[in-house]
């Protein structure tokens, strides 16, 4: 039998995290190399400097990951990450700027702490990268051995982030419970993938209760116990069952439906990823006959403030007008793994069914 082994991300979570990051860091050295974004730095990097006072841990230099996290940039800062000794690199930001911080640290062969600055992903405890083309496109997922060592995450950071970065990762993590469930269906799954695919249930519930009073206490800059678990969810559970589950399923329809819809001109600079994951379940659940599940989340989604049609996305329900989407919808990577096949015409009638939701809605509020 071949053997294998599960790493997990140790995480922090309060309004003074970063006062553990000496204990937690100093045995891997001493010089960091801080790899961040310019406003996840002006958000954070005061609170991890005067953290720092005192200890045995020096920051060596202080970067600006880039645009996107691409293979040029990763290897760019792994390189620089070896010239100037660094011991191990420390990512601060959003999801983009960790990835990056993350493929930097596995090319250097340096342990990596992630400290998220908003939570839009799972990007601090997951085990991979999403990589982008220079031309911002999306190029491939690029996965690693194993995740972070040490999560810090900030709450009053957090509660003083754009809401909007957090509402999408409400809907993305809402979309990890349905996809997973889904992608599962059927088959006889192993210990770990087993064990992922249970997490993933507080992926969803939990959010039922704090989600909406969690975005309010963010619009009032709160970092309330609401905030708390559902930054939890998105950040540590969300993680745990990307860790966990083989990859087969950890995406399915709603996710391909994002990266169908990302492929109309000025769409991915408009709308956050989770947001539009969130309105990809609603597709999802359209697809497979859920209709009370459809119904039920998409009053919750409301309430959220996520847009639950296309029209409210500005994009025409036309089957022309969609047919890349509809196409890289049923052919994309997250679709190879599903318990039965999906078709293009299936994912229009869906949208057409959801669509035909928010009409009714329309017609009833005359």
């Amino acid at each position: 039998m071949n053997s294998y082994s599960v790493y997990f991300t140790n995480y922090s979570i309060g309004t003074d995290v970063y006062e553990q990051v000496p204990e937690v860091c100093e045995p891997f050295g001493k010089r960091i190399l801080l790899i961040c974004g310019q406003k996840a730095l002006q958000a954070a990097g005061e609170r991890l400097k005067q953290a720092l006072a005192g200890s045995n841990l020096e920051i060596a230099d202080t970067v600006f990951f880039g645009e996107d996290c691409t293979y040029t940039a990763i290897a760019r800062w792994a390189e620089y990450a070896k010239n100037c000794q660094a011991d191990m690199i420390f990512g601060m930001g959003g999801g983009k700027a960790l990835d990056t911080a993350k493929g930097a640290a596995y090319q250097a062969g340096l342990p990596i702490f992630t400290f998220p600055t908003i939570a839009a992903t799972c990007a601090a405890t997951t085990a991979l990268s999403v990589v982008y083309k220079e031309d911002g496109n999306f190029d491939s997922f690029y996965f690693y051995e194993r995740p972070a060592r040490h999560c810090f995450i900030d709450l009053q950071v957090l509660a003083e982030a754009p809401v909007s970065y957090l509402r999408a990762g409400i809907g993305d993590t809402i979309g990890k419970y349905f996809e997973c469930h889904f992608s599962a269906r059927g088959d006889r799954l192993e210990h770990s993938s087993a064990l992922g695919r249970e997490i993933s249930n507080l992926c969803y519930g939990p959010l039922l209760d704090h989600a909406v009073p969690a975005l309010q206490d963010c619009r009032d800059k709160k970092p309330s116990y609401d905030l708390e678990q559902t930054v939890l969810a998105i950040i540590v559970s969300t993680g745990l069952v990307s860790l966990m589950v083989l990859d087969d399923y950890n995406c399915a329809i709603a996710h391909s439906v994002y990266y169908g819809l990302v492929l109309l001109p000025g769409f991915e600079e408009q709308y956050l990823h989770g947001d539009v994951v969130a309105y990809g379940v609603l597709v999802q659940l359209a697809v497979d006959g859920q209709k009370e599940e459809l119904l039920k989340l998409r009053d919750f989604l409301t309430k959220l403030g996520i847009r639950t049609s296309l029209g409210q996305m500005h994009v025409k329900l036309d089957r022309e007008y969609l047919k890349d989407v509809l196409h890289e919808t049923v052919t994309g990577p997250d679709m190879e793994h599903i318990p039965y096949p999906v078709t293009e015409d299936m994912i229009f009638r869906a949208m057409e069914e959801v669509e035909a939701l928010h009409a009714a809605e329309k017609d009833q509020s005359i």
